[in-house]
């Protein structure tokens, strides 16, 4: 299949799960692809990953909750294949767990300058492109806390819902210009993040939340930031879509 055929497409965070498979994903429907991330060797996996598989891709290091960094993404895929039809803002943070009335202010500010600055950084350093090329896709990665409480992760919780405003007013603003923008929101799927931050007894726990009764997979997810991506979902923009196996149904 060749649902992005020829689109030059941006996926930040994209050294490792869900970023990875969806910077994969992308690349087999036909997509060029520039990744980033603060991850150099992971960066490169994935390059060398897409490029093993006959597709083409570029990596390019950056900090995703820096403004110069983000404008420079940009450039970076201009300059090397001549425009920018997809944004994918994923690259986040999950921050140390504690209730909102101890919770430190430096991981306050660090949660929120990725998870949430970052992501109006690349939008709107994507936007400015887009609207150059007349038209676009701007697919920000949210998550189930967008719309439900992370219980101890107070900067989660609000800047995931961040995204999920941000998401919709870029629709409301960009959609007579043939830009659209979504927002997904993935229950607790099995990436480097997720293990990180738990251990598999907690896994186990938080799989059991889940009607499906176990965690998602990063192709799922990637499977929904393509549909969104493409020509598929041309009516389709100013929407939050959750893929949690069920987990906020109850």
């Amino acid at each position: 299949m060749s649902l992005l055929k020829d689109k030059v497409a941006i996926v930040s965070g994209g050294g490792s799960g869900i970023g990875q498979a969806v910077a994969e994903s992308f690349a087999k429907e036909g997509a060029k692809v520039i990744i980033t991330d603060i991850d150099e060797k992971g960066g490169g996996a994935t390059v060398d990953l897409i490029q093993k598989s006959g597709g083409e891709a570029l990596f390019v290091k950056a900090d995703s909750s820096k403004a110069a960094d983000n404008k420079m993404i940009v450039e970076a895929a201009v300059k090397k294949f001549g425009r920018l039809d997809i944004g994918f803002n994923n690259a986040g943070i999950g921050g140390p767990p504690a209730l909102t009335g101890a919770y430190d202010i430096d991981a306050w500010d660090k949660v929120i300058a990725i998870n949430l600055s970052g992501v109006f950084y690349a939008c709107r350093y994507q936007l400015e492109q887009m609207v150059k090329n007349s038209g676009g896709v701007i697919v920000n990665m949210a998550s189930i806390h967008g719309t439900v409480a992370a219980p101890m992760n107070c900067a989660y919780t609000a800047s995931k819902h961040g995204v999920v405003g941000l998401t919709k007013n870029i629709a409301a603003e960009y959609g007579q210009q043939n830009i659209r923008c979504n927002a997904v929101g993935p229950g607790y799927i099995r990436t480097p993040l997720l293990e990180k931050n738990l251990d598999e007894d907690m896994m186990k726990m938080i799989a059991a939340k889940s009607t499906m009764n176990r965690l998602g997979r990063s192709e799922e997810i990637a499977d929904l930031v393509v549909y969104l991506s493409s020509d598929k979902s041309s009516f389709v923009t100013g929407s939050y879509f959750i893929a949690d196996g069920g987990y906020t149904s109850i």
